[in-house]
């Protein structure tokens, strides 16, 4: 057998370091083994993450299909691609923003990085996203209102540090596996574990305290929970003096506490045992239960305001989303989807200047905001605005809400998918353009805390089936051949690109290369010298322990304008679609050790990785009776839920 060669585990955002070899022909599809060396995990790996790996499940593309009288047909790379290029290159004529791209948490930073340099920079559309965008918008959002920029503060490092684990609508042992072990250790070790969820989920059976608000509620606890440390005097006076801004104004927005914690559907009592969780060193995760949801920036925001109420925030503390896909963090840094590469504001016409310098495009190519987001762009194509789309690494027929209205608004474009294995999206294609998928691809990804670390191919792709980054090159070189300069796009020639556009920015990544990559195995941002890497965000200088915060205002600088972190004034303001007689049942999210992520989404009932392959099986029409995501109410719920019908995927 070959060697084993480094590369990164691709089923989460944990980012655990793999030794992977070729099977040369054996039934595993590659074998790996957890990297001792790897300074994310140390070897320590998960079932679900080498399983997943060694065995991908689903039906793999190996070849371009075009339809041809209603059917999707083979054909050859020279016709899929002239024909994509043509009907993109014809949408063009019509302007810039008749074009949609879609890409997903499931690219490497390269691929994510050419795509959306040929998104903005080739086609000029304002209509470009990622999914990432449907997981991560509420923290993305709370972490640029409260500290001026994305990224959680903490660090894996602060893990062990913490007496306190705060997890809030999420489920970590079965989401991150391999985190959830070292917050449970910690947790065991004279700390404690606290969970927040209304389901009783395989973390929360773990936890010393499980709190079940009512679904929809999550802000409405989250600010109840600050009214109590605020009316307790648990207040940090020294750091918020010091390290923030509006204060005041958080606390005249803060709700009684009584009636806040009625509308959650929890004691009085809770919500002061909840508050005073924060009197230790705190780390407070939130996952998909506070991010998809209506009041998700708000809760997260309130969640970063109880940190700094209480000055949880520092080495061994602080607010820490967890994140599901494998690549959300670099599709973030590197995609061009809601900033420049580097975080480069599209409010700022110097970094879009720069940008198209870089690229040498025509600013006025450019565009100057990011675009109306993933959940208008299908609204767009509903209405017929948009003549092609092009699909990367993403199912959103499974994978949004409301299937049938997406389904539909695929089938009113010109629809170009790219993709490993077969999935809803792929069946409604006009042209499919095989991919590679982990094991056969080149290239980077970055993990939660902000670590980068390379993929490498264990295995040649099928014959017909291409990388990323060659499909993208393929297409480009056809529509805008001076954009990249060559059809043959190489990785590490692209890395060094984003590494160039993100130096000198809060996402510096000049600093990482792959020799040093090869050496070292995974490197934080920011890291601005072939030496240095990222540690504790906005943090420079050593905890007080007796004060909280830092020993000097000089320990924090916030990327605001005040160089201070911001409190919100976030309210609950109900539930957008309460029960009724009507409608008397409650859905929510959830993750289950069988129906993890959909197609780089997290949607409970249905597992589709398109870069794993699909578990194909039932997924949910209404409510799935007999999967055990559905957790009915102990009363009447069984006899209502025994007349939903659950439907086969065709």
């Amino acid at each position: 057998m070959t060697d084993r060669k480094p590369t990164t585990c691709m089923r989460c955002a944990v980012g655990c370091g793999y030794r992977q070899r070729d099977t040369d022909g054996g039934p595993k599809f590659v074998d790996v083994r957890g990297d001792n060396d790897h300074p994310t995990n140390r070897g320590q790996t998960c079932n679900r993450g080498v399983r997943e790996t060694v065995d991908p499940t689903g039906e793999r593309l190996t070849e371009p299909l075009i339809r041809r009288g209603g059917t999707l047909q083979p054909t050859d790379w020279d016709t899929a691609i002239g024909t994509v290029a043509v009907r993109i290159i014809e949408a063009l004529r019509k302007g810039n923003d008749n074009v949609a791209v879609l890409g997903s948490g499931q690219q490497t930073n390269e691929a994510a990085y050419a795509l959306g340099k040929l998104a903005r920079g080739g086609f000029g559309t304002r209509h470009y996203d990622a999914n990432t965008t449907l997981c991560m918008a509420s923290a993305v959002q709370a972490y640029m209102q409260a500290f001026g920029s994305d990224a959680p503060p903490p660090t894996y490092e602060d893990v062990p540090e913490a007496q306190t684990h705060v997890i809030w609508g999420a489920n970590p042992k079965i989401a991150h596996p391999v985190l959830y072990r070292w917050i449970a250790e910690s947790a065991a070790a004279d700390g404690e574990l606290i969970v927040v969820d209304p389901v009783e989920s395989e973390t929360a059976a773990d936890a010393d305290r499980h709190v079940r608000p009512e679904p929809g509620t999550d802000l409405a606890l989250a600010r109840a929970v600050l009214a109590q440390v605020v009316d307790s005097g648990a207040v940090n006076r020294r750091f918020v003096e010091r390290h923030t801004e509006g204060f005041e104004a958080m606390v005249g927005s803060l709700p009684a506490i009584e009636v806040a914690a009625e509308t959650a559907g929890v004691s009085v009592d809770r919500v002061a045992e909840l508050a005073a969780a924060f009197d230790a060193q705190t780390l407070v995760y939130w996952g998909m239960g506070v991010n998809q949801s209506v009041q998700g920036t708000g809760t997260a925001r309130s969640l970063i305001d109880c940190c700094l109420a209480t000055g949880n925030l520092g080495p061994g503390s602080g607010p820490f989303s967890l994140t599901g896909q494998a690549n959300s963090m670099g599709n973030r840094v590197c995609a061009s989807k809601s900033s420049w590469p580097g975080y480069r504001s599209f409010d700022d016409p110097a970094h879009r200047k720069a940008i198209a310098n870089a690229w040498d495009v025509p600013l006025s190519r450019l565009p100057d905001d990011s675009g109306p987001g993933f959940v208008r762009i299908i609204d767009a194509l509903a209405r017929d605005n948009v003549d092609v789309c092009w699909t990367v690494a993403t199912n959103p027929v499974a994978g949004m809400p409301d299937a049938g209205h997406v389904r539909n608004a695929l089938g009113e474009t010109f629809l170009v998918t790219q993709d490993a294995f077969r999935s809803d999206t792929v069946e409604l294609a006009d042209v499919v353009l095989p991919a590679a998928t982990w094991g056969e691809s080149e290239g980077t990804v970055m993990n939660m805390e902000r670590r980068v670390s390379r993929v490498t191919a264990a295995r040649e792709p099928p014959a017909s089936v291409r990388q990323d980054v060659d499909i993208i090159g393929a297409v480009s070189h056809r529509v805008v051949p001076a954009l990249f300069g060559s059809e043959r796009l190489d990785p590490e020639s692209l890395f060094d690109e984003v590494r160039a556009l993100t130096r000198g920015t809060t996402a510096d990544l000049s600093g990482i290369t792959y020799g040093r990559l090869a050496d070292e195995l995974a490197v934080r941002w920011p890291s601005s010298t072939a030496t240095d890497q990222g540690g504790y965000r906005y943090f420079d200088g050593e905890a007080d322990e007796a004060e909280g915060g830092g020993e000097t205002d000089d320990s924090w600088s916030f990327h605001t304008d005040s160089g201070r972190a911001r409190f919100s004034d976030a309210s609950h303001e109900g539930v957008p679609e309460p029960i009724d007689e009507t409608y008397p049942l409650t859905l929510t999210t959830g993750r289950r050790p069988d129906a993890f992520e959909l197609p780089t989404t997290e949607v409970v009932g249905f597992s589709v990785d398109s870069r794993s392959g699909p578990i194909r099986g039932r997924r949910i029409a209404s409510v799935h009776v007999q999967h055990p995501a559905v957790q009915a109410h102990a009363q009447g719920c069984a006899s209502v839920a025994s007349s939903l019908v659950a439907t086969e995927i065709p």
